[in-house]
């Protein structure tokens, strides 16, 4: 994990025990919201692959592979692949296209997807043949200053998104009702949404507030290390419905 990949952040030591408490925290809160914890054999020549949300789309009808955007982290898929295998059929994306699950979010039958450095036109126009036989549109988004999409965007209630408007255009999102994240807190959009209860980073007081005020009930997990591998709630893992 020391060695990870970083695109926006200065590289800070990483203390290693702890990134591990963190994490096994962050499964204990799934797994208190009802979900069972499938956990892949670690793979410390990938240092990126705790991120797994990159390495596939998983849908109710399909997981999409992906090809992420940094070539060193392409490896991590064939462990994901075939987890997944067992559980939905599957689909790829190949080159020279590259999609970072990360720059994908869902809302209901629409896929928003981010146009970002990981995340290419020929990725977006692949994605969008894959979903369509299954009644998914897709809507691209530019992104800036920022990782992925859902470092600047994410559902935290029905038809509810949690929103960055410095990172992406929020225009975009028509039809959803948006909370801003507060403007001291520009890494605060990130968020979980799982079995109706919202995973967040202990690191943003302000905007917890703020979802609180919504009626959203938000569980704060302190993620301090795993943000210093520009990782965040979302992640951490693939949810499976």
């Amino acid at each position: 994990m020391a060695r990870c990949e970083l695109t926006h952040l200065h590289r800070e030591a990483i203390d290693l025990d702890l990134a591990a408490a963190q994490h096994a925290a962050y499964e204990d809160a799934l797994a208190g919201l009802g979900f069972t914890i499938h956990q892949l054999q670690a793979q410390p020549h990938l240092p990126d692959s705790v991120f797994v949300e990159d390495t596939a789309v998983v849908l109710e009808e399909v997981a999409i592979i992906t090809r992420p955007g940094a070539p060193a982290r392409r490896p991590e898929t064939i462990s994901v692949a075939e987890a997944l295998a067992g559980v939905r059929p599957l689909a790829h994306i190949t080159a020279p296209a590259t999609v970072d699950g990360g720059d994908v979010l869902r809302i209901g039958s629409r896929l928003f997807v981010g146009q970002s450095g990981r995340t290419n036109h020929e990725g977006i126009r692949q994605l969008r043949d894959l979903v369509a036989r299954f009644g998914y549109t897709v809507c691209a988004v530019p992104v800036d200053g920022c990782l992925h999409l859902k470092s600047a965007v994410t559902q935290v209630a029905p038809e509810t998104l949690l929103v960055n408007p410095r990172w992406v255009p929020a225009a975009v999102f028509e039809g959803c009702r948006l909370v801003e994240v507060d403007a001291r807190e520009p890494h605060a959009a990130n968020a979980l949404l799982a079995a109706g209860s919202v995973l967040y980073a202990a690191s943003c007081p302000a905007t917890a507030s703020r979802l609180r005020a919504e009626g959203i009930d938000v569980r704060l997990l302190d993620i301090s290390e795993i943000s210093k591998a520009e990782g965040a709630v979302t992640c951490c893992s693939l949810l499976i419905g």
